[in-house]
């Protein structure tokens, strides 16, 4: 099966997202003023995963062993440009003035940048006249049909592997211990460009953390010690009766949602 694809230009993609960036082009982001916030989900996480499993293994390599209270979780942080409205590099004429030096994640788009998922053309801003038939062909058989996009894909999600440590020491530079269960929503750590860019240096130092080579750091209870946000009661009930330091939220700052506010 081919899907066929041409750039319209209408500019959807370049409004109001939150786009994936790895830890060196988060710096780049941030180093010029843009807003890049850090994003935390919480997998509890028993030894019993199947390790023959690729899309568990994908998880664990993209992830962090971590303690909520005494129950095993594996922490997925996400580093994201954060851009309510036009993204600051877009131009009147909807094209990108940032297009050399843009993002991996904005030459992938409208690929799918994560693995085991299906890139599906319903689920994109871009308007129906970007997928007629004739048109370039962008995927085949769920496959990138083009050589350079495989390799930037490839390369990204090769930083969603390699950037776990230091992202780990960035949220513990930046005392960010909490993290939302996943698929109920995502933790944020918001803080200004330039206080992020210099707690992105400080993490970079070999004595971050205390603890240069080990990704388990972070919070008041200890090393690899998390507690849990959520906009759910009955999760928050259920954490508290395992002994999980968890804490009931509203929808809003620091806090996206997958589900409404249950009080």
């Amino acid at each position: 099966m081919e899907v066929c694809f041409d750039c319209t230009q209408c500019g959807r993609c370049c409004h109001d997202l939150r786009l994936t960036l790895s830890f060196a082009e988060a710096r780049v982001w941030a180093g010029n003023g843009h807003r890049v916030e850090l994003l935390a989900e919480a997998w509890p996480w028993p030894d019993t995963g199947n390790a023959a499993d690729p899309a568990l293994n994908w998880r664990r390599e993209t992830s962090f062993a971590a303690h909520v209270g005494d129950v095993p979780f594996r922490i997925t942080l996400r580093l994201v440009a954060r851009h309510a409205g036009p993204c600051p590099h877009l131009m009147p004429d909807m094209r990108c003035g940032n297009y050399a030096a843009r993002p991996r994640i904005c030459r992938i788009y409208p690929l799918e940048s994560r693995p085991f998922e299906a890139m599906q053309p319903e689920r994109r801003l871009c308007p129906p006249e970007a997928w007629m038939p004739g048109l370039p062909v962008l995927a085949r058989g769920g496959e990138p049909a083009r050589a350079d996009a495989r390799a930037i894909i490839a390369a990204h999600r090769q930083a969603m592997v390699d950037d776990v440590a230091i992202k780990a020491r960035l949220a513990a530079v930046l005392g960010f211990a909490e993290a939302a269960m996943a698929g109920e929503g995502l933790a944020v750590c918001d803080v200004a460009p330039d206080a992020l860019l210099a707690a992105m240096d400080r993490a970079l130092a070999p004595d971050a953390a205390d603890a240069p080579d080990a990704p388990n750091t972070g919070g008041p209870q200890g090393p690899g010690a998390w507690s849990i946000v959520t906009n759910r009661e009955t999760t928050r009930a259920m954490l508290a009766e395992l002994g999980c330091p968890a804490r009931l939220v509203a929808a809003g700052f620091g806090f996206l949602p997958a589900f409404a506010d249950q009080g």
